[in-house]
C-alpha cells in the first residue's frame, strides 16, 4: 500500500493537513452538537477528551500529506509517531529526531518515532490513527471489521483520505459496541443505496463520478452515532486554499495553449516531486510553473 501520490501543491498540502489536526481536536473532545445538547449546562464533561501528548499518532501512508499531518502532531502535540508506507519517509524521521533532541536538550521528554512493518503493527500500537493512503484495488475496504478490533477500545480513527478505505458497515457496528471509540470522518463510502462499483481501466474517471458525486451520502446509522464526527468533504476549505488551486487550474491551461504537452500518466507524478532533477516540461503541475515560463503564483 502506498501513500497518497496525487500531486497536490503545498497550499492543498497543508490546509488538508491542517484540516485533519481539527478533525482530531473535534473528535477528541467528544463534542456532540445534535439533539439540543448545546442549551444544557453541561460543559464541565461534554468537552474533556483525552490528553494527547505522550501517547502516539499512527499514520498510514507518509507521503506529502501524511508526513505533514505527523509533523504537526508531533510537534504540535508532542506525540509518539508510528507510520506505515511501502517507501521509507527519510525526511519525516529525521525532522522528528531532530525535534526529540531540542526536546531532551531542553529537559522534556523527548518524543520517538518508528516505521511500522505493516499496517496492523500500526493500528494495534496507536493511540490516534490517521489514514492517507490512495484507493485502489489493494486500500478498498482497508479499514474492515477485522481491523477494527485490533484497535485499541479508547482510540481514534480520522479518515480524510479516501470515504470507501473504511467499511462503513463494519464501523458503525463498531463505534456501537465501542462507545469510547471515536471517529472523524471528512469522506464517506457510499454515493446512493446500492450503487454497484467495479474498477475499470479509466480507475481515477469512474472514481470521481461514482464517489464524490453524491456525498455526503452515509450507510445507515453513521450520522446518529455520537462517537462520530462527520463533515461533508471540506478539509481543503480555506480562501488561500481554493485560490491557489484555481491558480493551478490556470496554470494547467496556460501551458496547454503554450503548446506543452499535458501529462501522459496521472498516476505517475513522481518526477514532478524529483528534488535532484528539474520537473518535465509538461502540465499540469504548479511546481515547474516557472521552469515553463507561466506567471508563477505568489500563494
Amino acid at each position: 500500500m502506498a501513500s497518497s501520490s496525487v500531486q497536490l501543491p503545498f497550499f492543498t498540502i497543508t490546509f488538508i493537513a491542517c484540516g485533519y489536526v481539527y478533525s482530531l481536536y473535534v473528535v477528541r473532545s467528544k463534542a456532540n452538537y445534535k439533539n439540543n445538547d448545546m442549551l444544557g449546562f453541561t460543559f464541565s464533561h461534554r468537552f474533556v477528551g483525552n490528553l494527547l501528548r505522550g501517547q502516539t499518532v499512527g499514520v498510514i501512508g507518509a507521503g506529502r500529506i501524511g508526513s505533514a499531518y505527523a509533523r504537526m502532531m508531533v510537534e504540535g502535540f508532542k506525540m509518539n509517531l508510528i507510520y506505515y508506507d511501502l517507501y521509507q519517509a527519510t525526511r519525516l524521521e529525521k525532522f522528528v529526531t531532530a525535534y526529540g533532541q531540542f526536546l531532551k536538550a531542553s529537559g522534556e521528554q523527548p518524543v520517538t518515532w518508528k516505521r511500522a512493518a505493516s499496517m496492523d503493527e500500526v493500528l494495534r500500537e496507536a493511540d490516534v490513527i490517521s489514514l492517507h493512503p490512495i484507493l485502489d484495488k489493494t486500500t478498498y475496504h482497508l479499514v474492515n471489521k477485522e481491523r477494527l478490533s485490533m484497535m485499541k477500545k479508547e482510540a481514534i480513527l480520522i479518515n480524510c483520505s479516501r470515504g470507501p478505505v473504511i467499511d462503513e458497515v463494519a464501523l458503525v457496528a463498531h463505534l456501537k459496541e465501542n462507545p469510547m471509540f471515536r471517529v472523524g470522518l471528512d469522506v464517506f463510502e457510499v454515493t446512493k443505496q446500492n450503487s454497484p462499483f467495479t474498477f475499470p481501466s479509466s480507475f481515477i474517471i469512474q472514481l470521481s463520478i461514482h464517489f464524490f458525486q453524491d456525498e455526503p451520502y452515509m450507510k445507515p446509522g453513521l450520522a446518529e452515532m455520537k462517537n462520530a464526527i462527520v463533515v461533508p468533504h471540506i478539509a481543503s476549505a480555506s480562501k488561500w486554499t481554493r485560490e491557489g488551486m484555481a491558480t493551478l487550474a490556470a496554470l494547467n491551461v496556460l501551458g496547454k495553449i503554450k503548446g506543452y504537452p499535458v501529462w501522459h500518466d496521472p498516476n505517475k507524478v513522481e518526477p514532478f516531486l524529483n528534488e535532484n532533477s528539474l520537473p518535465p516540461a509538461a502540465s499540469p503541475s504548479i511546481v515547474n510553473a516557472k521552469a515553463l515560463g507561466l506567471p508563477v503564483s505568489k500563494l
